[in-house]
């Protein structure tokens, strides 16, 4: 089972979309900023799918996303945008999907299962 990756500094945030995902059978890590992401993805963790907020303190979702594709091993890791920023700005990111804040936790398990393989 892929784990995924969710970048949000907000905590309670956080917490929920960390709990849906873990009770739609996703093994989940999770990072309260870019840093804190690509810190674990440097040490070697290889999720199956990235959720990524944009605004974020220390190493926001942009920064983050370049970081990746700057780096041959991780720029072709999945990302998904999940921002209250509108979708033309997440596009700026390049070929990244983007879920709307408030989460929708339905549309977010399908989409996860779309790049896992195991629809909820």
């Amino acid at each position: 089972m892929a784990t995924i990756l969710l970048v949000e500094d907000n905590d309670d945030v956080r917490e929920m979309m960390a709990m849906a995902l873990e009770l739609g059978g996703h093994a989940v890590s999770s990072a309260a900023n870019g840093r804190e992401a690509l810190n674990l993805l440097e040490a070697g963790e290889r999720p199956g799918l990235i959720l990524v907020d944009l605004m974020m303190p220390v190493m926001n979702g942009w920064e983050f996303r370049a970081a990746l594709q700057k780096n041959p091993e991780l720029s072709t890791l999945p990302v998904v945008v999940v921002s209250a920023v509108t979708a033309e700005s997440a596009k700026a990111l390049g070929n990244t999907l983007c879920i709307a804040k408030p989460v929708d936790i339905d549309r977010m398990l399908d989409l996860v299962g779309e790049f896992t393989g195991s629809h909820s």
